[in-house]
């Protein structure tokens, strides 16, 4: 495995983050523990989760997974050896809601203390708030960064447009600007990311570290038929997929898993990791097991020929 540099910052990181929205949620501290030290110990680096997850939850509020992960790193001690994301804009609170610069202000002391740390790697805004003016939420962000809270901020959900213009802004004011990009990118989902999007990115070297790398679990192969669908708490959501290309996409990864030797899981983050501008995607395990086939993937080598079959099937 080789480490991969975070856009133009001084940060590098493994080729794959792990996702932190199951933990406290699907998977319990216990099994959380046991998911962040394999991870560590597989030579992982990133940890992304958000104040918001997991408080669609019945019961919680948000601030669970940053909770989980901050108690694992007061037993583990590993504080230094990993770098920790997480996301300001979707859980109202002190301060307000979105991107509030005092939402922001109060939102970042909640993380650091559910953290039990006194920086956060990678602070992003978890989604664009046209209600509040870009320099001001950049100016929010630049406060944290020279008060040694947050080293990077990142955008997370932001179309072509709204993140050239934040970056603009940045650069004009003197401010920290975005440096990462956290899309929605995989096998079945591209139209959000490529294009213009994409060919920003790589012009501007802003690192792209797409979530739903596995599409939910559908790029695994799990859901195949109506009768899959009931198979986990997403299943409702991949009928689309089914109905559209997924199948396609599913039986060129089945066709380049039987010439690779590599799991579906793999086939579809090695290919995330292939792509112009992309970094490292996210995926999350709900046990060691799952975590090692995902670490796995950084190990797999899709030659020119297979990635081009699956960028054709789902289109």
């Amino acid at each position: 495995m080789t480490p991969r540099k975070l856009g133009a910052t001084e940060i590098e990181i493994a080729p794959l983050v792990l996702g932190g929205n199951v933990f406290g949620w699907t998977a319990d501290e216990a099994t959380s523990f046991a998911v962040l030290d394999a991870f560590v110990d597989a030579g992982g680096t990133m940890i992304d989760t958000a104040d918001v997850y997991s408080a669609w939850v019945s019961g919680h509020s948000g601030g669970e997974s940053e909770s989980v992960i901050g108690r694992w790193l007061k037993r583990s001690g590993k504080r230094d050896r990993v770098l920790l994301a997480t996301k300001v804009g979707m859980l109202p609170g002190d301060g307000g809601e979105g991107l509030a610069p005092a939402r922001i202000a109060a939102a970042v002391e909640a993380s650091l203390t559910r953290f039990g740390t006194d920086r956060i790697d990678l602070y992003y805004a978890h989604q664009d708030d046209r209600s509040v003016p870009q320099d001001a939420v950049l100016g929010a962000f630049a406060r944290l960064v020279e008060a040694g809270k947050v080293r990077v901020v990142g955008a997370s959900n932001f179309g072509a447009m709204r993140l050239k213009s934040a970056n603009d802004i940045a650069r004009d004011a003197g401010l920290p600007h975005f440096q990462v990009l956290q899309p929605e990118y995989n096998l079945v989902s591209r139209t959000g990311f490529e294009g213009e999007l994409q060919n920003y990115c790589v012009e501007h070297n802003i690192a792209a570290l797409p979530y739903y790398g596995l599409a939910s679990g559908f790029l695994t192969g799990k859901y195949r038929s109506a009768d899959d669908l009931g198979k986990s708490v997403r299943g409702g959501n991949m009928g689309k997929l089914l109905e559209g290309r997924g199948a396609d996409v599913l039986a060129a990864m089945d066709a380049v898993a039987a010439e690779s030797g590599a799991t579906l899981a793999q086939i579809a983050l090695a290919w995330l990791m292939a792509q112009n501008g992309v970094v490292a995607p996210i995926a999350s395990a709900t046990g060691v097991e799952q975590l090692h086939e995902l670490t796995g993937a950084w190990d797999v080598t899709l030659s020119q020929d297979q990635l081009d079959r699956l960028a054709a099937a789902g289109v």
